[in-house]
């Protein structure tokens, strides 16, 4: 029971919840100019002075752009740009760069020393750069460039301060409300829940965003995503600004939950922190989901609460967040925990939890496509190993619902993957780019957690290496008999883990075995040994709670085993590096820091890779210009594309001729003239999409669009119907049990009168 809370209690609460909300507003960045003083612009040529300025002088024999400032992620709005310089000769340019063109230009006046000018962003721009074109004539003096907003740059600090505002209303509700009554073992669980998220989150409490393999594609996912969505797609099938607006396919790599990320950036929040939030819930997710799961099969709270601990914090989950930027593993590495749980719970735990492995298995999908093949693999491995188990107990009929709901709720996603894997002539082979076994990992590192210089974690780790140990005490050593139930899965879980751990290592003879032409295929295609640590950690995570909390053995040292293995995995906080300058500020004067610049993606930008792009859509023949085939016989009057839709208006004189649009061919563009016939669109040079000109010398105007495509509306429509459905049995369960709990009460306090 909570005990009544005073008013000066609430008084104080309330106090502290505005002086949060004041502070964050007080540090708001988003409306800071950014500056550059002339040494910091990135330049390869020119003399440093005693006021850091960057000075260009006629000996050089030098022209042309001398110096730019990093490319930014921005969003539409007015600007300004200042200059600051002294030119001996006229001639030398400020110029505007967005994705490879010149969208605006300032001379630089040789009878003045600065230079300003506003400029309007009609769209968000992905790569937008200033450059300093030097004329090679005289002497220029670069001394500050100021990049200002017309109002904000990005509303970050009023996400924090709604975030914040929710956050103090959650507090009050648990804590301040007498009717909301949390016992101690709630507040724990919940308390652990939440601080295992937060330490998972502290390398990314920094004002800037911190680099990652992968991280310049995902960033391009979130921001195109965002703009599908304000292109009316739904789903989003085409980022339509990708590849210098020629739009790029997002259909082959799951999105669900970037969506969050997107609906952050339609609301003007940086993508530095729309990225960063996504990994905060991904962080929460797998505290939640391990501790769901786990406690699902493990009744001693300690060990659940173990379990939470160790995978949220395993190093693996830091290489994907912070090395690799594998958004996508990160996200897939939620649900093993339930797919483990829900995979006991089919073939012998709880028949009414098959919905755990529905829940693992959609979310892995919807993740990271890899990680869903690890996972259905598992699934169908595990269900051929209980296979006499399942038809004895009639278990297939869990199993069946577990199958047929998931394909159910992810047909939305599944139909356009497929048809685009299949049906489009997609470049699909550069994703065989690793040849497997050189990437293998020594078993030296299995055991690496303490890395001051080196962010790879590519191990177990000292804590999951102990649940492997403990595994080996409980289920070797004190149970030497047959075993049954829960014993049984336990075992099949510690060899899955063993079996797992050995295929990262270089002791597994992948290198012999590429010479099969099945196994290359198949290893080529997995691009990484080390993708099997995710499962391997997961199963091992398993064994060591289920072990611990049912071994006699180790029952008297308990509390200090918990202690060790806590204390080993939080060595991992410690020691994951983040970046050696500890102080975000570089220049106070100038009003420019590393965070400030970096939350418009200056240290990571856009990436779109050669993967499922179109096999001729290489970057030597992209463009962003309409491409005619004969400019004797094709007049363009007018070209516009917004979003996945455009609009051309021409005259033609010879109906052999045609026009390339800068459009993707993919499949579901469609295009229709101005009396709404059908016009027939054909692949062009690039992957382009191409259609024959009237030659009759009239005005013509021809309409292209994407989508809806029928198929895929279908699949959107069943996915939408399988989520009400459960929604609405969801609701009415629900409803039941608690009239159920209602009356049950009402019998209890009858009785208790009597």
């Amino acid at each position: 029971m909570n005990e009544s809370v005073s008013l000066k209690s609430k008084i104080v609460y309330i106090v502290f919840a505005v002086l949060t909300v004041v502070l964050l507003w007080l540090g708001d960045e988003g409306k800071q100019p950014i500056v550059y003083l002339g040494t910091e612009l990135q330049h390869s040529i020119g003399l440093i002075d005693s006021e850091s300025a960057l000075v260009l002088q006629e000996s050089l024999a030098r022209y042309g752009t001398v110096a730019n400032t990093p490319s930014y992620v921005v969003n539409r709005g007015s600007y300004r740009v200042d200059l600051v310089y002294t030119a001996d000769e006229k001639d030398s340019v400020l110029e505007l760069w967005e994705q490879g063109d010149k969208i605006a230009a300032w001379p630089i006046n040789n009878r003045e020393e600065e230079l300003s000018a506003e400029f309007t962003l009609s769209k968000d721009a992905k790569a937008l750069q200033f450059r300093i074109n030097y004329s090679g004539n005289g002497a220029l003096v670069i001394k500050k460039l100021t990049f200002t907003p017309g109002s904000l740059f990005y509303t970050d600090t009023y996400f924090m301060i709604l975030v914040v505002l929710a956050l103090y209303l959650l507090g009050w509700k648990c804590f301040m409300e007498d009717s909301v009554r949390l016992s101690q073992e709630q507040l724990l669980d919940y308390g652990v829940i939440i601080g295992a998220a937060l330490l998972a989150t502290t390398p990314l409490m920094q004002t800037y965003l911190y680099n990652g393999d992968d991280l310049c594609y995902h960033l391009a996912r979130l921001e195109g995503l965002k703009d599908g969505i304000l292109d009316g797609q739904i789903p989003v099938n085409i980022l339509p600004e990708g590849l210098q607006n020629n739009g790029y396919l997002n259909a082959m790599y799951p999105y669900l939950f970037l969506y969050i990320g997107a609906f952050l950036r339609i609301c003007r929040v940086s993508l530095s922190l729309s990225y960063k939030t996504i990994i905060v819930l991904a962080n929460l997710g797998t505290a939640v989901c391990t501790y769901v799961a786990v406690k699902s099969m493990v009744r001693e709270r300690r060990c659940v609460l173990l379990a939470v601990v160790l995978y949220t914090l395993m190093p693996y989950r830091f290489t994907n967040i912070l090395h690799r930027g594998d958004l996508g593993e990160t996200l897939a590495l939620i649900f093993w925990p339930m797919v483990i749980a829900g995979l006991y719970h089919v073939v012998m735990g709880e028949r009414k939890k098959w919905y755990y492995l529905v829940i693992g298995f959609s979310g892995a999908l919807q993740s990271h496509i890899l990680s869903a093949a690890y996972v259905a693999a598992f699934c169908v491995f595990t269900a051929l190993f209980y296979c006499v188990r399942i038809v004895r107990e009639k278990r297939y009929v869990e199993i069946g619902k577990a199958a047929g709901l998931s394909l159910l709720l992810n047909a939305w996603y599944l139909a356009p993957f497929l048809v685009y894997y299949f049906k489009e002539d997609l470049n699909k082979e550069v994703l065989r780019w690793s040849g497997y076994f050189e990437q293998s990992i020594n078993p030296s590192n299995l055991t690496q957690s303490l890395s001051l210089y080196n962010k790879q974690y590519f191990s177990l780790g000292f804590a999951l290496i102990g649940c492997l140990g403990i595994g080996i005490v409980y289920l070797l050593i004190e149970r030497r008999e047959r075993k049954k139930g829960m014993d049984s899965f336990l075992a099949y879980l510690l060899v899955s883990g063993i079996v797992f751990t050995f295929l990262c290592t270089g002791y597994f003879p992948s290198r012999a075995l590429m010479d099969n032409a099945f196994f290359h295929n198949i290893a080529t295609m997995l691009q990484f040994p080390w993708r099997f640590l995710g499962p391997a950690c997961a199963c091992l995570l398993f064994v060591g709670a289920a072990g611990l909390a049912h071994s006699k053995l180790l029952a008297p040292c308990k509390n200090a085993v918990l202690a060790l293995l806590i204390g080993l995995n939080l060595l991992i906080i410690v020691t994951v590096p983040t970046d050696n300058i500890h102080m975000p500020y570089k220049n106070a004067q100038a009003l420019a820091s590393k965070g400030h610049e970096t939350k418009l993606g200056t240290s990571v930008g856009l990436f779109y890779p050669h993967e499922w792009r179109l096999i001729d859509a290489v970057d030597e023949k992209l463009t962003t210009s309409v491409v005619i085939s004969d400019l004797n016989k094709i007049v363009v009057q007018d070209f516009r594309k917004k979003g996945t839709k455009a609009a051309i208006s021409y005259t033609a004189t010879d109906s052999d001729a045609y026009i390339e649009l800068p459009i993707q061919s993919y499949l579901g563009y469609r295009a229709q003239d101005e009396n709404g016939k059908r016009v027939e669109l054909i692949r062009g040079d690039g992957g382009r999409i191409r259609f024959s000109v009237n030659g009759d010398g009239a005005l013509h105007q021809i309409y292209v669009r994407y989508g809806p495509i029928p198929g895929f509306v279908v699949a959107d429509i069943v996915s939408a119907l399988t989520l009400l459905v459960l929604l609405w049995r969801s609701a009415a369960g629900r409803a039941v049990w608690q009239r159920v709990t209602a009356k049950r009460a009402r019998q209890e306090g009858s009785e208790h009168e009597t």
